[in-house]
């Protein structure tokens, strides 16, 4: 009985993506961006991963926190840019309806969860830096566990809300998605009913949560910097470099998830682009603002790279 009931509530099987562009020259060049990207993202991310995992040094709770962004930043990336490179070729671009719905599951999955770290992480940055005497025993590792435990959860509580709201909805035309991936607020719009309801929904909850999470950074890297005026210098310029860092991701991610999902459902010229630079570019910058800015990071990564040429000398 269930297998005669779904096609009727979803009789569009298939929704076409529109992509960045519809002129071929463009695609090709966009192409060719994306999959340069996109290797970048992999190399850069995974590298961290390693180094941080070779290095005991750096086995401390910020990198064990680093090492979970950039393991969601290959994850995330992965689940839009693929199927993008594969669509430029394609002149239909299609995606099924299951296919799609997968796709909006793990891209809140991976999106919730990093604005959830990023909060972890500015704790563990305050932690360190205004009370140093006490971080070891705050930020112990059953805490860190805990917390990246907690995290995943809350990022899969939230996609698991979000792909039962979109999925429940039917679907019987038009099934054009004016993107290059599969997102709730342009599928919702598909929906042959009101979905008004819904999209207060997004609102409240991806904007609320990206609003007030920016909310406690900002709070956060404020009492920082307050704590830094009364810091030497040397210890000063090396916090000072981790939080830039660290707010410069936050500013990049947050902006992106804050522009989409705290207004409503409506396509916008720059939806595209700031689309794009949120799968792409931001998972690209993560590894180059996390390493040229971090001392402890580099010289991890010459140990690393130079640990076969230390060999070959003896």
């Amino acid at each position: 009985m269930e297998e005669a009931v779904l096609p009727n509530q979803t009789s569009v099987s298939y929704f076409r993506l529109q992509g960045l562009s519809t002129n071929w020259k463009v695609q090709i060049a966009v192409f060719a961006m994306f999959l340069i990207f996109y290797i970048l993202i992999l190399v850069g991310n995974i590298l961290i991963v390693i180094t941080i995992i070779y290095d005991r040094r750096l086995h401390t709770p910020m990198y064990f926190f680093l090492s979970n962004l950039s393991f969601i930043d290959v994850c995330h990336s992965t689940v839009t840019i693929p199927k993008m490179l594969v669509d430029t070729w394609s002149e239909e671009k299609l995606i099924s309806f299951d296919a799609c719905v997968v796709q909006m599951f793990f891209l809140h999955l991976f999106a919730c969860t990093e604005i959830f770290l990023l909060t972890v992480m500015a704790y563990d940055r305050y932690v360190a830096i205004c009370n140093p005497l006490h971080y070891m025993t705050v930020m112990n590792w059953k805490v860190c566990m805990l917390l990246d435990a907690a995290l995943w959860t809350g990022g899969t509580i939230h996609s698991v809300a979000f792909t039962s709201l979109t999925i429940k909805l039917p679907y019987c035309g038009p099934d054009e998605i004016d993107n290059f991936f599969c997102d709730v607020p342009q599928v919702i719009n598909l929906a042959c009913m009101d979905t008004r309801i819904i999209q207060i929904l997004i609102v409240s909850n991806s904007g609320l949560i990206s609003v007030v999470c920016f909310i406690v950074l900002v709070v956060s890297y404020t009492v920082i910097l307050v704590s830094l005026r009364k810091r030497i210098s040397a210890g000063r310029r090396k916090a000072l470099s981790t939080c830039a860092a660290h707010l410069t991701v936050v500013t990049l991610f947050l902006g992106h998830c804050i522009f989409i999902y705290s207004r409503p459902s409506i396509s916008l010229p720059g939806d595209k682009v700031v689309s794009a630079f949120f799968t792409a570019v931001t998972p690209f910058l993560n590894p180059i603002i996390y390493t040229l800015r971090n001392e402890d990071m580099k010289n991890a990564l010459y140990k690393l790279t130079g640990r076969k040429e230390g060999k070959e000398e003896k």
